[in-house]
């Protein structure tokens, strides 16, 4: 079974490594509409780091419904898929799927 598995709505896919896993989310998915700013940024990792970085949490609090285990549970996310991530072959995925989209990355 493979490590990786799409948790976007009900897709499931899974993938042998994590640069396909956060390509799919790009390439795939409908972009997220941030609830904060009306950003629309890639669906998946991409829209929680986004949350997470550019907003405080009271903010993700109040627009999301959330509460601190999920901010704390999207902090994790964001860490464990920086530390394991390799930015560069997940550039080269993107630009080869569709070019826009490899700016996410940045």
């Amino acid at each position: 079974m493979a490590p990786w598995t799409c948790a976007i709505g009900d897709c499931s896919t899974a993938f042998d490594d994590l640069e396909a896993l956060v390509a799919h989310q790009v390439t795939d998915h409908d972009p997220h509409r941030c609830r904060i700013c009306d950003t629309a940024v890639p669906e998946g990792f991409f829209a929680i780091r986004h949350v997470v970085e550019e907003h405080t949490r009271a903010e993700y609090v109040r627009h999301y419904d959330a509460d601190a285990d999920d901010i704390r549970l999207r902090e994790s996310i964001v860490d464990e898929v920086e530390s394991v991530v390799d930015e560069e072959t997940l550039r080269r995925r993107l630009d080869a799927a569709d070019g826009t989209r490899a700016e996410a990355v940045e």
